[in-house]
């Protein structure tokens, strides 16, 4: 295969992660409210008012949102303008980076691995703000897609993705974010971070803003005594946020041929309750509670988890 045809591959892979490398025109701005309805908790009749998801509308990524918003079952709230959570913004128009820049960012996180960063881009952010690289291992999936995709052969990619396959790898990626070391510190790292008073508003982000971000913020609002329901909403909420984007990804692959049935890319480009259960049923088996695995297994004592809440509840 030539060095040009080699890049377009390697192009097409990133439109089948649903990274964004369809050009801008390709998908228009968000036309749907900024904050989309999600049911309240009412099992002790204590939460009367609805909560929001409060979604950042930009041109170059779909899945930026306000963390802030959700009850916890103490009675507070998370704030809002502190804490986002986002898809990658290597695609950012400039009106994107204006818009961004009204956020306040102090500091932006990125949990790509390099691989993620060299083909996709490196995020466009406004003046005077840099990515802090913080990867958090895929396990090769990139590699993985690299293969299938390239290949251009129906029965390679059913033997890669095909037959429940994809979503045993998600399951596995998710079990890392647990049993990993490294992985563990990234999220450690960044939720000290999001603690400290001295530190202004901060986004953390993957590729796709559902994977690495999803359990990040699932962590997080948890650490932050939002309910688990509540938590997985939020976590869930990434398939209505990317579902026309990954559609338009999946039909620009059929179309040129590249992949016949690009539907075995749906389980890469979803998340799922049991991709969420395989972390939290690791969490479980490794430090038995949610509590063990911030104390024993992020590392976070209860200085740290009590100025989570005193910066971030309200």
């Amino acid at each position: 295969m030539s060095r040009a045809r080699i890049r377009l591959a390697i192009a097409v892979l990133a439109s089948a992660l649903a990274i964004g490398t369809l050009p801008a025109a390709a998908h228009a701005a968000p036309t749907h409210s900024t904050t989309a309805p999600t049911p309240t908790p009412t099992s002790a009749g204590r939460y009367q008012q609805a909560e929001t998801m409060r979604q950042i509308p930009l041109q170059g990524a779909v899945n930026v949102r306000d963390l802030g918003g959700y009850r916890t079952w103490t009675g507070g709230q998370v704030r809002q303008g502190l804490v986002y959570r986002s898809d990658a913004l290597g695609k950012l128009t400039p009106a994107d980076t204006t818009a961004l820049s009204g956020l306040g960012l102090k500091k932006v996180v990125d949990f790509r691995i390099p691989m993620e960063v060299q083909y996709d881009g490196a995020d466009r952010l406004p003046a005077g703000l840099t990515a802090t690289s913080r990867p958090v291992s895929d396990l090769g999936l990139y590699g993985t897609l690299l293969g299938a995709i390239s290949s251009g052969d129906p029965a390679t990619q059913e033997q890669m993705l095909g037959g429940g396959r994809a979503e045993a790898y998600m399951r596995d990626i998710y079990r890392t974010f647990v049993t990993g070391p490294e992985n563990r510190a990234q999220f450690a790292t960044t939720l000290r971070e999001i603690a400290d008073g001295g530190q202004g508003p901060l986004l953390f982000h993957c590729t796709s803003g559902k994977d690495r971000t999803g359990w990040m913020s699932y962590v997080l609002l948890r650490a932050l005594s939002v309910p688990e329901d509540a938590a997985t909403r939020d976590y869930l909420a990434s398939n209505t946020f990317r579902a026309a984007y990954d559609a338009q990804v999946r039909a620009a692959l059929k179309q040129s041929g590249r992949m016949q049935n690009p539907d075995l890319l749906i389980p890469l480009q979803e998340v799922r309750q049991d991709y969420l259960d395989a972390a939290t049923a690791q969490m479980a088996a490794d430090y038995g509670s949610f509590y063990g695995y911030l104390t024993d297994g992020l590392g976070l004592d209860l200085r740290t988890l009590a100025k989570l809440q005193t910066k971030l509840v309200r």
